[in-house]
């Protein structure tokens, strides 16, 4: 049990990577409150967590809103008698536009539940962090905040954000013993990723070139990011 007697606060818990950390860290011994906006898969996937005999609890969450976020601390708090030692920011959004034909509404909603969510989940959990003097934050990031693929502006531009702020607050806070980390994955098979290959005329066709783009030759599964969440969330 890698993370027995530990809190874990899992953003966009309902499903795809989220859920799949959500899961995994409570079958290693977390006490995990799942958020999520959406109310309905969030509650189904709390519930399927806990029919594991593993604790979880859901919390509705918008985590672009800082009020939702610190409720949902608190909530953690109350319901478990400790602060949250591990928060997996998961939550992301996409949008494809060029840039030229960007409307700045995309591009707010964007960079504010992908990045600035990132930063107020952080900003909630690391006083209880700081006073137990130990705690871990991995933010799940992508390729597109190294690469940047054509279409994708506002993504690739709040991913590499992603990036440069785990940097900053890995070094912040390092003196207080607790670790800031991001995970950069290639293209994951997640609701999300499922919906746009249901939006484009040869989904066959798209799915082929996203595999070749990947050495194994396969595209990612949740469970292979969650178990990179998991190494970086326990003591190891």
């Amino acid at each position: 049990m890698r993370l027995e007697g530990r809190v874990a606060l899992v953003t966009g818990a309902a499903m795809g990577i989220g859920k799949g950390i959500a899961l995994l860290f409570a079958q290693q011994g977390a006490k995990v409150i799942a958020a999520d906006v959406n109310a309905e898969a969030g509650n189904a996937a709390a519930e399927e967590i806990r029919a594991t005999g593993t604790h979880c609890i859901f919390q509705r969450t918008d985590v672009s809103v800082e009020a939702e976020v610190k409720t949902a601390v608190a909530a953690a708090q109350k319901e478990f008698g400790q602060p949250v030692d591990v928060l997996a920011n998961v939550v992301g959004i996409a949008h494809e536009s060029p840039a030229h034909l960007l409307d700045l509404a995309d591009w707010n909603r964007i960079l504010t539940v992908n990045l600035t969510s990132m930063f107020l989940c952080a900003k909630h959990v690391l006083p209880g962090m700081m006073q137990a003097k130990r705690g871990s934050i991995v933010n799940i990031t992508s390729v597109q905040g190294l690469f940047g693929f054509p279409g994708y502006p506002h993504y690739a531009a709040s991913k590499g954000g992603v990036i440069s702020l785990t940097r900053q607050m890995a070094r912040e806070y390092a003196q207080h013993q607790i670790r800031v980390n991001c995970i950069a994955p290639g293209t994951v098979e997640t609701p999300m990723n499922v919906q746009v290959l249901e939006r484009v005329p040869h989904p066959a066709e798209l799915r082929r070139a996203w595999e070749r783009m990947h050495p194994l030759g396969r595209i990612g599964q949740p469970i292979d990011v969650a178990w990179g969440a998991l190494f970086l969330a326990c003591d190891e």
